[in-house]
């Protein structure tokens, strides 16, 4: 159809097609100005209202009485043959009677709307039957990546999604190791929901914290509320790193270059090493104790300092090997050097050595 409208195989002077049992609506415009829908010219509309009021068209004889040229009458009475809203009336060629829009209306959308139909319908299916094939490909995954001994998850999304799903299938015990003192709130309210559903089904919790943890207030709170459901905490001075093992089976590290990224460990014997490392830490640690000022816990905090000042280790690094700000850890360098009798750190670390390297005196022998 062009521009006006006009049938691809129109002849110049008016020989409309019938009408077919099926009408298939116009090719869309080649330019686009109707969106692939038909529009209805000036002419046509007038051509059309004045074959309703008279009944009959006889194109050969009316042309002046309709106010349109030879052409244009050709032309709009070739557009409402094709949008089927005229008939020729017997086998006159000449002679059209008008259609009522609502049956042009079904002799050219109805057939669309069936293909529609039977293309939403296919679509449907489709989207059914691939859509059966995802849990296939979710478990296909989940064993590829069982049988990998290491893997890297760069993502923080996957790695998140790994836990939880991990989290989800543990059925006997959980080991978290977790340096740095006190976790973040945001944090420990995400881990609360999974930690939970993990201690009712039974799966039995153990949690290590550094001492500095024990007054970190959002840590008080999350561990009185799981040690309330059957987890288990405990602190020690330094730890070995962080991790979480799952049934002795899984265990995840933190990536060494990408804090949001992880390692994956499946592999038997690197786990057993890990968790042997885990339950050996877990033997020196105390149960975790919110009060902890007067507590062991406390005095081993300072000997720590001691140990770490005797090595030449810096007070950054001293802070973060236990876990505590740089202020408190200074802080408690003060007091090491008061008690010590020392003027500077260097003094400090060489009296902390000859302190540790000295044996305990014998009971009864003379200062």
């Amino acid at each position: 159809m062009d521009d006006n409208g006009t049938g691809a195989g129109a002849s110049p002077r008016l020989s409309a097609p019938a009408v077919p049992a099926a009408a298939a609506l116009p090719e869309e415009d080649p330019q686009g100005a109707g969106g692939g829908v038909p529009r209805l010219s000036e002419n046509d509309v007038r051509l059309f209202q004045w074959v309703c009021r008279h009944g009959e068209l006889d194109s050969g004889r009316v042309t002046g009485a309709v106010g349109l040229s030879e052409t244009e009458l050709s032309e709009s009475l070739a557009a409402l043959s094709a949008l089927c809203l005229v008939r020729r009336l017997g086998h006159d060629p000449a002679r059209y009677v008008p259609v009522a829009p609502e049956v042009a209306i079904a002799a050219l959308v109805t057939p669309h709307e069936e293909v529609l139909r039977r293309r939403l319908a296919d679509t449907e299916r489709l989207r059914h039957e691939i859509g059966l094939l995802a849990p296939l490909y979710a478990e296909g995954r989940r064993h590829q990546r069982v049988h990998e001994p290491l893997l890297e998850v760069t993502q923080l999304e996957t790695v998140v999604g790994l836990i939880t799903d991990t989290a989800a299938r543990c059925r006997r015990e959980v080991r978290t190791c977790q340096p740095g003192g006190g976790r973040s709130p945001h944090v420990l309210e995400q881990a609360y929901a999974r930690d939970l559903d993990m201690l009712r089904r039974g799966v039995r919790m153990r949690t290590l914290y550094q001492h500095t943890a024990r007054h970190h207030r959002p840590t008080q709170e999350y561990v009185r509320r799981m040690s309330e459901h059957g987890a288990e905490v405990r602190t020690l001075s330094e730890l070995f790193g962080r991790m979480i093992a799952f049934d002795s089976e899984i265990v995840f590290i933190p990536h060494r270059d990408d804090p949001d990224a992880a390692v994956v460990i499946h592999d038997p014997s690197t786990v057993a090493y890990l968790c042997a490392a885990f339950d050996h830490a877990w033997s020196l640690a105390e149960p975790y104790h919110p009060a902890w000022s007067e507590s062991p816990a406390r005095e081993e905090v300072k000997m720590a300092i001691v140990r770490l000042l005797a090595q030449g280790m810096k007070d950054e690094v001293v802070a973060r090997r236990l876990g505590m700000s740089l202020r408190t850890c200074r802080k408690h360098i003060a007091e090491m050097m008061e008690q010590l009798g020392a003027y500077s750190r260097f003094q400090a670390g060489y009296l902390a050595r000859v302190q540790l390297s000295e044996p305990p005196a014998a009971p009864g022998a003379a200062p």
